[in-house]
């Protein structure tokens, strides 16, 4: 890979903020390389001191205070766990097949850390370097992600720390895995006898095993460390029963050439000349490569809005089910191209500002765009609003029925679920609330 091509990448994968900062950068090295126009006011660094509010922009906004609603919309996040995982990927001294195959694989990671879908069915045709992949996956920080569940997570974390590299302590941890309640009861010498070893080396794993993390995803991204501000690059309008989709001027900068290097690049000395002419070549490559991130980036927006149509229209319980394969092939580009694109990027919506990897999204039959209309975010903000206007307590059982009279099928265990991933409770923890009598 030449530097043009890996600086393109590198452009390519940066949300805003990370770009400015490049921005800046190039300005400083690259003397022929001119800031033309700026309409950033506030400096990036400033942006902790700007008061946070929602990021719908529905409301009474006029178009005049566009500048300030973008300002006051700028969303706090920590870091996303794929953000964490890939940026470390990018240093890892790997070749660009194996690299390939461990992005997808952490795309494919839910907040837990864990697996979406089974890793065989993300590609097309069989990967003899998955194993490989899924294995540089889970010596990344925080180690034991991109496992099935749990008791994978702990087996990995434990086969990586220097305290165990027996090979029979792997089997016994298994054992162990199995009796969850007599570890959390102390039960060592109950334990001892179950998984076959004396009760002082029971009782040494059962100290480690506490120190592990059984969903290492989820401790990462429920961290509240260092809190950043992102800012969309997209902009998504309405105008006259037509969206359109455009760059968020505010904060992309307008580069040109140096009108005296152009002067210099005809000098008559030698070295004047070469050193003009090098540094608006560089330039130049320079504004290009911005240009094509800026175009893929217009093309990768353009084509979720028409995937997402009922989402623009109506709102995020009419989210589709959605894959990155779906665009690639729309827009005729590997989906490496389409994740680089969405990942870290924001759109800002008539609904709120939204990551774009938000607008991907499988099926409740879990089996992509191709399965059920309903996607798994659409279904659970039906059930969030089921809840919400509820004028009785209403069990698992009762949504279920009515999302079947939505034309949603889903059995009472998987209702259930999605509602505790909603933080919301069952009907009797809501009763113990004081939500209704």
């Amino acid at each position: 890979m030449n530097p043009q091509m890996l600086l393109s990448i590198k452009l390519m994968g940066m949300p805003i903020a990370e770009l400015r900062e490049r921005i800046e950068q190039e300005l400083e090295k690259n003397p022929a390389l001119e800031l033309i126009e700026d309409k950033i006011t506030v400096p990036l660094e400033d942006y902790k001191n700007v008061k946070v509010i929602s990021g719908s922009s529905r409301g009474s906004q006029q178009a005049s205070d566009e500048h300030r609603r973008f300002i006051e919309g700028a969303l706090s996040r920590s870091e996303t766990l794929q953000e964490h995982l890939l940026h470390q990927l990018q240093l890892e001294p790997v070749d660009k097949k194996l690299r390939i195959i461990a992005e997808s694989l952490i795309q494919n990671l839910n907040d837990d850390g864990f697996h979406k879908e089974k890793p065989q069915t993300l590609f097309a045709k069989e990967q003899p370097r998955l194993a490989e992949a899924i294995k540089l996956v889970q010596g990344l920080d925080p180690p034991g992600c991109c496992t099935s569940d749990y008791k994978e997570a702990l087996k990995v974390q434990i086969s990586l720390s220097p305290f165990f590299i027996e090979e029979f302590e792997i089997n016994h941890i298994e054992k162990l895995l199995d009796e969850l309640e007599l570890l959390e009861r102390e039960k060592y010498s109950v334990l001892a006898k179950k998984i076959g070893l004396d009760e002082e080396d029971t009782h040494i794993i059962c100290d480690l095993l506490k120190t592990l993390s059984p969903f290492p995803g989820r401790a990462f991204a429920s961290a509240s460390g260092e809190v950043r501000y992102v800012i969309p690059d997209i902009k998504v309008v309405k105008e006259n029963d037509e969206f359109i989709i455009n760059l968020n001027d505010d904060v992309f900068p307008v580069l040109g050439i140096n009108s005296n290097f152009e002067k210099f690049s005809e000098s008559k000395d030698a070295a004047a000349r070469n050193f003009a002419r090098e540094n608006i070549k560089e330039a130049r490559l320079f504004i290009s490569h911005l240009s094509q991130r800026n175009q893929t980036l217009i093309r990768v927006a353009n084509a979720v809005l028409e995937f997402q149509r009922s989402f623009f229209l109506n709102g995020p319980k009419y989210l589709a089910p959605l894959t990155l394969s779906d665009i690639a092939k729309e827009l005729n580009v590997h989906e490496t191209t389409v994740s680089r694109t969405a990942n870290g990027k924001y759109m800002q919506t008539e609904w709120g500002i939204f990551e774009i990897r938000y607008f991907f999204t499988n099926s409740i039959s879990g089996a992509g765009s191709s399965g059920s209309k309903f996607s798994k975010k659409s279904v659970k903000e039906i059930i969030k609003e089921i809840i919400s206007d509820e004028n009785r307590l209403l069990s698992d059982q009762e949504i279920c029925a009515l999302l079947g009279q939505k034309g949603i099928a889903l059995a009472r265990r998987t209702v259930a679920k999605y509602r505790k991933e909603l933080d919301m409770g069952s009907s009797y923890d809501r009763k113990i609330r004081g939500g209704l009598k």
